[in-house]
């Protein structure tokens, strides 16, 4: 049995693979999440992008000032297509007072919109969508939701941890299905929340058939690249001591570009300082990441935690000699190839994979990047990852339909 076919004991089957079965009639789909930027705003968009091309009406609910320009850009583009239009309210990452007021405009907008599925993703869109009276929603509508890792990351045995299991654990019964990006994150639930007579599926984000054209390496690239938020567990000071400790065990002078912004970017750039490879590391903000791929003969992503990071689909996809870190959703991306993962937060075995995939001639770099190309290709695509989503709405109107679930 393979990981696409897998059953989790107590839950119905798990499964990313798109299905013959979708909804007959055009639904109203209400996305509500709190910040619109990153993997989730992604995932949001090209969910959201494909339920309009079957005729569904669909809108979204975020936070009010978060997403900067690029995400300005983003919903105006996608406005006009919204029937249900765009909702911006105030939301704050943890809990907040003014958490009541954001649920207050969540219920008006249901009440105006009358949706027949709200889909809450993150902790906090998730938190909206099932903390909403009942009262606010029309009779039928069924709750969705998508964690993308957030509370689930949390070290078990955290104060953070244990507070925010017990709120997954009381929201539970306010759910009609729980829809995980990746095996890992079902598991997490499944081992801290416990099991759920609810519906579970697993559907993985995919990617757009345009996104698995390879991208060839520039002139004159960097040896290493790294992309993506920089903050606390994307393991950016994990690369930036491996890159020292070969500078001062092998007298390698490698160039590294870092492309992204975020709370730790101060820091950083000092530990490259204080580690004394300043000199050959380069900051660049963010942009969109087929603008960089190509611009260094190795990407490196040494995250400490993640769920299914979609930088690393584009990166696969794209056919980019890559080197990884062993945690969440990242060995499913890898599948057959998840043997070149090295453990997170080690410094010593991340400064080895990179000189031996440095050291490795180009044809067998790029022989492993097609490789994992191959196998992404088959199970990451927006197809499947939409058809998915819209299978398991499917199947949750059908069980409320039949046995309506008590709040």
């Amino acid at each position: 049995m393979n990981l696409h076919e897998r059953f989790v004991p107590g839950h119905v089957a798990v499964t990313g693979q798109e299905r013959d079965q979708v909804t007959a009639r055009n639904l109203r789909i209400l996305h509500v999440f709190r910040a619109p930027v990153g993997g989730l705003f992604r995932h949001v968009l090209d969910v959201t992008r494909g339920q309009i091309e079957r005729g569904h009406q669909v809108g979204l609910l975020c936070d009010a000032s978060s997403g900067g320009e690029r995400a300005e850009r983003a919903m105006e583009e996608l406005r006009p297509k919204l029937a249900l239009g765009v909702t911006r309210v105030a939301m704050r990452r943890d809990l907040h007072p003014s958490d009541l007021a954001a649920l207050a405009a969540l219920g008006r907008a249901c009440a105006s919109l009358r949706p027949d599925v709200l889909h809450g993703h993150g902790s906090k869109g998730g938190a909206y969508a099932r903390l909403l009276s009942p009262r606010s929603l029309p009779e039928g509508t069924i709750r969705i939701y998508t964690p993308h890792g957030g509370s689930f990351h949390y070290p078990p045995g955290t104060l953070r941890h244990a507070v925010y299991m017990a709120a997954e654990k009381f929201l539970t019964r306010r759910t009609d299905a729980f829809i995980f990006e990746s095996q890992y994150i079902a598991g997490r639930f499944r081992a801290y929340v416990g099991d759920t007579d609810r519906l579970v599926r697993v559907v993985y984000n995919g990617l757009a058939a345009a996104e698995f054209e390879p991208i060839a390496t520039r002139a004159d690239p960097f040896d290493l690249m790294c992309v993506g938020e920089l903050r606390p567990g994307k393991g950016v000071e994990t690369l930036i001591d491996a890159v020292a400790l070969l500078r001062r065990q092998r007298q390698l002078r490698l160039t590294l570009l870092l492309v992204g912004s975020g709370a730790s970017q101060g820091a950083l750039q000092e530990r490259a300082r204080a580690a004394g490879i300043a000199d050959t590391t380069t900051f660049l903000p963010p942009q969109p990441i087929r603008d960089v791929l190509g611009r260094a003969r190795v990407m490196v992503m040494p995250s400490h935690a993640e769920s299914l990071p979609y930088v690393i689909l584009e990166a696969a996809a794209a056919a980019q000699p890559l080197i990884a870190t062993r945690v969440g959703g990242i060995p499913e991306i890898f599948g057959p190839c998840s043997d070149d993962l090295v453990p997170a937060n080690d410094v010593p075995a991340l400064a080895e994979a990179v000189r031996a995939r440095l050291l490795d001639p180009e044809d067998v770099k790029q022989e492993k990047a097609n490789r994992l190309r191959q196998f992404v290709n088959g199970r990451f695509t927006i197809e499947q990852m939409v058809g998915g989503v819209l299978a398991v709405y499917d199947d949750a109107l059908k069980a409320k339909a039949q046995q309506p679930l008590t709040e």
